[in-house]
């Protein structure tokens, strides 16, 4: 006889963050963990230990809450109801399916193919800065930096970034908690970069380049092939993925050289740290916090029954300063081996689809920054956008850059 008790039976402490900056936030987080692996929150619950939000991220009952966002937002609308499903998404045997195909399209290996237009883009935006000696790195250096790169990456016009940026900008308004006000613009992009991306997927079948699209056209497994619509699915996956987890992600990198300058100053004597530093940072200082998980069935983990329909917050941020699993993680330290990754891509079947092409972009950007900044420190105060940023960096930050 099974003695699992409901979650809604057990006493648990209260995980209430709300006007927190974010630094806050992750310590009331972290120390609640010190006692207890789950805690209550507005939304549900959140698990707040290393090991137990990768099983639970790693559980296949556990589906993605992206898919609650209208719901959450109160908004059961007919825009939601034709909106085609996306692979952050769905589940089960669909999203293997998808998985399955489009995996080989996204290994490191592809992502090294695209290295040099990193450099040469981020070198673009460097430049001016390092002459000038300061810069605004949010909305001169970080913003512009990974539309190129995807345009690049699926073969569109390099001419079009500032279309895909826009279109980016308003998509990602999704996850920023004010869904009524922004469901048109969110709409109105979607729309539009469906259209551009049918367009490029007819050429494409006539003309196959060296490009993800391409790719993702010709992937075929058993005589399964991707539709036009599901490919026009992919690239806005791409899309959002890649452009608003990169750009707030090197701006928190940023920001944390920026508060530790003799690690700054490591990694411009060694540069072979590069790759390092990127987990280091995404450790310390992640600009995705947390992911939401909405029990499919009853579920049962370590004795605590999960009802059908429970919200479960996995606190990455707080799992990726857990003691248990990294040696002081208070420290940032890029020289320090960790053994185990950090929580910031995810984990299980929808762990980040790009995280190849992140990883290059941001060891791109710091390698190309460490040839030429010597020395970087605050030229002023750093801003943070809200907490309720679902992607999360800062909003502005203002650097010297001493030129090496």
């Amino acid at each position: 006889m099974s003695t699992d008790v409901s979650v809604f039976e057990i006493e648990l402490p209260y995980l209430n963050t709300e006007g927190m900056d974010r630094q806050s936030a992750v310590q009331v987080a972290s120390e609640m963990a010190h006692d207890h692996w789950l805690a209550r929150t507005d939304m549900g619950y959140a698990v707040l230990h290393y090991r137990d939000a990768e099983a639970i991220l790693r559980e296949r009952r556990f589906f993605s809450a992206l898919s609650q966002i209208p719901r959450l937002n109160g908004l059961e609308g007919d825009y939601f109801s034709r909106r085609r499903q996306s692979i952050l998404t769905t589940e089960g045997d669909e999203h293997t399916r998808l998985r399955r195909l489009v995996s080989p399209a996204f290994t490191p290996a592809a992502a090294d193919r695209h290295r040099s237009a990193m450099r040469r883009v981020f070198s673009s935006l460097l430049t001016p800065a390092i002459e000038r000696g300061s810069c605004e790195f949010i909305s001169e250096v970080c913003d512009p930096y990974p539309i190129p790169i995807i345009c690049e990456v699926l073969g569109a016009p390099s001419t079009d970034w500032q279309l895909f940026s826009s279109w980016a900008t308003d998509i990602f308004k999704i996850f920023n908690g004010n869904l009524v006000e922004d469901l048109p613009a969110i709409e109105a992009a979607s729309e539009a970069l469906n259209e551009y991306v049918v367009g490029m997927v007819h050429e494409r079948r006539g003309h196959a380049g060296n490009d993800l699209l391409s790719d993702l056209i010709a992937a075929e497994e058993a005589g399964d092939r991707l539709s036009t619509e599901e490919l026009a699915m992919l690239v806005e996956a791409v899309l959002m993925a890649g452009t608003d987890t990169t750009r707030n992600q090197l701006g928190c990198a940023l920001a944390v050289f920026g508060e530790f300058p003799e690690q700054w100053k490591l990694l411009v004597k060694q540069p072979e740290l590069v790759a390092r530093a990127v987990e280091e940072s995404m450790r310390y200082l992640g600009a995705v916090r947390s992911t939401v998980r909405v029990a499919s069935t009853d579920i049962s983990y370590r004795g605590v029954v999960f009802p059908k329909n429970s919200l479960v917050t996995t606190h990455l941020a707080s799992g990726n300063r857990d003691e248990e699993i990294f040696e002081e993680p208070l420290v940032f330290d890029i020289t320090k081996t960790r053994t185990n990754q950090q929580l910031t891509f995810g984990s299980g079947i929808h762990r980040c689809l790009g995280a190849a092409l992140a990883r290059a972009e941001l060891q791109e950007a710091l390698s190309v920054m460490a040839e030429q900044v010597g020395e970087i420190e605050f030229a002023g105060p750093v801003t943070w956008k809200p907490a309720s940023f679902g992607i999360w960096g800062p909003a502005a930050l203002p650097l010297r850059l001493l030129a090496r």
